[in-house]
């Protein structure tokens, strides 16, 4: 079996705002606790890596060009609008603000979203990913998502690993913990029992209402924010205004 290409780049909805600044901080000072769940630091992702990731690419310098051509040859309000269209009027009418679309947002055309609640990627009792879901009462978030991945698959871009589209932020990953492994074993990823974090966090809002800005294509492999203590961020490689 051919070796899996090594990953570039991905195609994510970039998440941030002072919301969500306050509510990770507070999020990060209470698991990391060891009056709390002693978390170690490091596995809470800094504010500045968090993002709705809708694909990942494997891209030499032509496929940066492409991918960076069609991101920013996508019509994204017209897409989005389409989409409304084609939403029952009662569906919307229900889901209203729960949907994650503030009034503002979905009124000049654009969208908004809301991330609440805790999820772990595995079984909660051995877990080494927790992330935070947006909330998509009338699904517009995540067909507008899927359709945005479409468009890079079909044109040979993101890696199809035949898997349907989650939308998450990843709060908590172990893998970014340094020479932190479980189980004894050199290659095991370090794990955590979440039952009770997911108990705690079960309805915790990250951010409500925050507007959708840009979707954008970012080189793999978070780096330092200067003049910050432990914040990072992805490299732009190019964005589509929203």
């Amino acid at each position: 079996m051919p070796p899996k290409p090594s990953l570039t780049h991905f195609l994510c909805v970039p998440l941030g705002g002072a919301q969500l600044a306050r509510s990770l901080s507070l999020f990060r000072d209470d698991v990391t606790s060891i009056m709390s769940f002693a978390v170690p630091h490091e596995a809470v992702r800094p504010l500045g890596t968090l993002h709705l990731t809708l694909g990942v690419m494997s891209l030499k310098e032509d496929g940066v060009q492409r991918a960076t051509e069609l991101l920013e040859s996508l019509r994204l309000r017209e897409m989005l609008a389409k989409i409304r269209a084609s939403v029952p009027v009662n569906s919307t009418a229900q889901a209203g603000k729960v949907a994650g679309q503030g009034e503002a947002a979905a009124g000049d055309g654009g969208l908004s979203i809301t991330i609440q609640g805790l999820q772990a990627m595995q079984s909660p009792s051995k877990t080494s990913v927790l992330y935070a879901p947006p909330v998509d009462a009338d699904g517009t978030l995540y067909r507008f998502c899927q359709q945005l991945r479409s468009a890079f698959q079909e044109a040979g871009l993101i890696i199809d690993d035949n898997r349907p589209l989650l939308l998450h932020a990843s709060i908590i990953n172990t893998i970014h913990v340094k020479g932190a492994r479980g189980g004894g074993r050199r290659r095991e990823k370090l794990t955590l029992d979440a039952r009770d974090i997911l108990d705690r966090y079960d309805d915790y809002i990250w951010i409500e209402d925050m507007p959708v800005e840009r979707v954008t294509l970012c080189r793999m492999g978070a780096k330092k924010i200067e003049g910050t203590e432990d914040d990072e961020a992805y490299e732009v490689e190019a964005a589509a205004a929203l």
